[in-house]
């Protein structure tokens, strides 16, 4: 580009030398050759005016390309399928924008005490770490305002093995909702979605998730025996909310979360219903959150708290909670009281690997069982009970991840649980042991 200013300059010079002899001589030659001038230095000048878009182009592109792969950066490992702005891309126009995107676990797995005759099964089994899923999440600048977009996600879970729906009947089981967010407003949505509970404890729940409390939806890793932890941060149905209305905020490094499960029976306005209150602080190497539920299950009071964190030093993060659980449980079995714990760690060294290592304990004081004898899970329905165990249920679990890259890994996996007292899990079929081993490959896209 500076040849051609440059070239520009001279024509000028020439232009001006050229016309000045004209006047004093006024011959015909000289004036064609001063037209000509002129020419050359209109089109220098053009050319010039394109290679500055040209360069404000380039430049562009590139701002762009190092914000897409600054967002790349910042994706979470094992537990999280967020991808960055463009990868899924499907549709993108000024403030609207749509994206379709997915995850696909597949696992091979051994099992111990599989059936009430406690033989072992070899199995390609349900997904061990994370939901099979697909779903399709958009949002749209609203005009006028300062900065509002509405938002929604429709999220699908099935099963790879067999390619059933996770939930027969129900298409979007995981999320289905609507919502608005700024800075100024937060995130609010509305529909089925995670309960707050969940999001402000998956923190520490286990070492597979983000390290912070975000305002995107999380989890737990999803079929294996240390999954259950999950359950005392449920809701009345389940550890999602139907009908569920969910604001969340940040303050700087504080992250505040209101959750309200409607309960829509009529008559009565407390049946059915969760509320939920959560607060992190985000502190980089150090996170702490905690959570307060309540949900009204058939008639009975369920509540439980939780606080926990982690501690990140070099290429460890260490994990610990505490969670307190009760439940009104009929007048003839007396109330359920639970304390649980949880301590895991995940270690990131260079390369391609990382490894991960946890330990928890569920014990539980009078907690409603099933017909079979199986204690019942939190938050689930518990009136038709009519007796109850006393126990712990321990487990270890470990992991090692292979990363090809952030979008594809393979994984091995274990895990041992023991349960003592009267506590019998439905997983392992009445007896008071179980491991579980499995191999599998995660794609993400």
């Amino acid at each position: 580009m500076k040849k051609k200013l440059m070239a520009l300059a001279i024509c000028g010079v020439v232009a001006g030398a050229l016309q000045t002899q004209a006047q004093a001589q006024t011959v015909p030659e000289l004036q064609q050759a001063l037209l000509q001038a002129q020419k050359a230095a209109a089109d220098a000048q053009k050319s010039a005016q394109q290679a500055q878009d040209a360069l404000a182009q380039i430049q562009q592109a590139m701002a762009a390309a190092k914000e897409s792969k600054a967002t790349a950066q910042t994706s979470s490992g094992s537990g999280n399928v967020t991808q960055p702005p463009g990868e899924g891309l499907i549709y993108k126009n000024s403030g609207d924008s749509v994206r379709l995107y997915g995850l696909i676990d597949l696992s091979l797995s051994n099992k111990t005490n599989a059936d009430k005759t406690g033989n072992t099964q070899n199995d390609m089994s349900v997904a061990w770490f994370s939901g099979n899923r697909w779903g399709i999440e958009g949002e749209h600048a609203l005009k006028d305002t300062d900065g509002l977009k509405a938002i929604f996600k429709l999220e699908s879970e099935y099963e790879l093995p067999t390619g059933n729906m996770d939930t027969p009947g129900v298409l979007f089981n995981r999320d289905a909702w609507l919502g608005m967010q700024s800075d100024t407003l937060g995130k609010l949505t509305l529909g089925r979605q995670n309960t707050v509970a969940r999001e402000f404890s998956k923190i520490y729940g286990d070492p597979y998730g983000t390290a912070n409390v975000t305002l995107d939806e999380g989890g737990y890793s999803n079929n294996n025996n240390f999954k259950q932890l999950i359950f005392y941060s449920g809701s009345a149905t389940g550890t999602r909310y139907d009908k569920g209305i969910v604001w969340k905020k940040e303050f700087g490094n504080i992250v505040a979360g209101v959750g309200y499960q409607v309960g829509g029976v009529p008559g009565d306005f407390s049946v059915g219903s969760t509320k939920s209150l959560g607060l992190a602080y985000n502190g980089g190497d150090v996170n702490v959150s905690s959570f307060y539920n309540s949900a009204n299950v058939n008639g009975y009071t369920h509540s439980s708290y939780s606080i926990g964190g982690n501690y990140t030093f070099g290429l460890v993060r260490v994990n610990a909670g505490y969670i307190s659980y009760k439940a009104d449980q009929p007048v003839a079995i007396g109330n359920r009281s639970d304390k649980a714990y949880t301590l895991s760690a995940k270690f990131t060294p260079e390369g391609k690997f990382d490894y991960e290592l946890g330990w928890q304990t569920m014990n539980a004081e009078n907690a409603a069982v099933n017909g079979s004898g199986y204690v019942l899970n939190a938050y689930a329905n518990t009136a038709s009970a009519t007796k109850t165990a006393t126990g712990k249920r321990k487990t270890w679990y470990g992991s090692a991840f292979y990363h090809f890259d952030k979008r594809t890994e393979l994984y091995l996996a274990l895990d041992r649980l023991n349960t003592d007292g009267t506590y019998l899990a439905s997983q392992a079929n009445g007896f008071t042991s179980q491991n579980e081993y499995a191999m599998g490959m995660r794609f993400k896209f």
